[in-house]
């Protein structure tokens, strides 16, 4: 097969141990160097220190990895060319023999594949603004809706348009719920300003809703646990509303489209809050990863 599962994850899985999925853009392409690397070696030592097994994806040389060792991480960390994949580019890197850092799109893809059901992440791509003009769509919202697997992750990052893809999700069939809340969390700030249908209060309910998916034998699709950052730990929400602005007009004005869009906001925000929004982002994703790691405990006691 051309999955590579390295033996401590195939081990967990095949024992029915917690295992969490870790993305690799975060870092090949999210943090300056040397930060990427210690940031990728905290996650996965947050994952282990809550009993778990951290199975951080990339693509090296064409193969496609679940579960990296320290070698490995410090080639997607420092070493130059790692392209960023998608799901839809899997196969083209597979058959070109390429090395590629995986969106959420396909670390989902292959942890599914790896047989691992919790994915821990950021925040999520979706639709974006001016969506009747640009049809822009993350690819993230068509995968989860045909891939059974939990993402917690911190909403969708504050530069899409919210509602517009919570209502995209809906329409996919792609369950989400609050994780402690009914808002919908996002991402730099605890709270996007708009409702969720459904609110879990521990890890153990997390489980309970994965072990009735797979009762009820509905479609393939995800579940989504929305966990906010802490109120103490977001970006101040008056800086986050004023700096969003103003990238959206330097994005406009600049004539930047496409998939350009999305990286261009993201380090305006980083470079006009002076790192504030580097730094929610950040404490978000370990309180992502640290959930994670409890809900793949719940789900495997069961």
């Amino acid at each position: 097969m051309v999955l590579v599962v390295s033996e401590e994850v195939r081990a967990a899985v095949d024992a029915r141990q917690p295992v969490v999925a870790l993305e690799s853009t975060i870092i090949a392409h999210g943090l300056p160097r040397p930060r990427n690397l210690q940031v990728a070696l905290e996650l996965e030592d947050v994952v282990r220190r809550e009993g778990a097994v951290p199975a951080t994806i990339a693509v090296l040389d064409g193969r496609p990895h679940v579960g990296l060792d320290k070698e490995q991480l410090e080639r997607v960390a420092n070493e130059d060319g790692i392209r960023k994949l998608g799901h839809r580019d899997l196969p083209l890197a597979v058959a070109s023999g390429v090395s590629g850092a995986t969106t959420v799109s396909a670390t989902a893809l292959l942890a599914a594949l790896g047989g691992v059901r919790v994915f821990a992440t950021g925040g999520l791509g979706g639709v974006h603004r001016e969506w009747t003009v640009t049809q822009d769509e993350s690819a993230d919202l068509g995968l989860l809706a045909r891939t059974r697997i939990t993402v917690v992750c911190a909403g969708v990052k504050s530069i899409l348009d919210v509602p517009a893809t919570l209502q995209r999700l809906e329409t996919l069939g792609v369950a989400v719920a609050g994780y402690g809340t009914d808002r919908f969390p996002g991402f730099y700030l605890s709270d996007s300003g708009h409702p969720v249908d459904w609110t879990l209060e521990s890890p153990r309910q997390v489980a309970d809703v994965m072990r009735a998916q797979d009762a009820l034998g509905g479609p393939e699709s995800a579940l989504i646990v929305a966990h906010p950052v802490p109120e103490a730990e977001q970006l101040d929400p008056g800086l986050h509303a004023r700096v969003l602005a103003d990238a959206l007009h330097a994005c406009e004005a600049e004539g930047v489209t496409g998939q350009a869009v999305t990286p261009f906001l993201l380090d305006y925000l980083v470079r006009h809050t002076d790192g504030a929004s580097l730094s929610a982002n950040l404490a978000a994703v370990r309180g992502n990863v640290r959930l994670a790691a409890r809900i793949a405990a719940a789900w495997a006691s069961a």
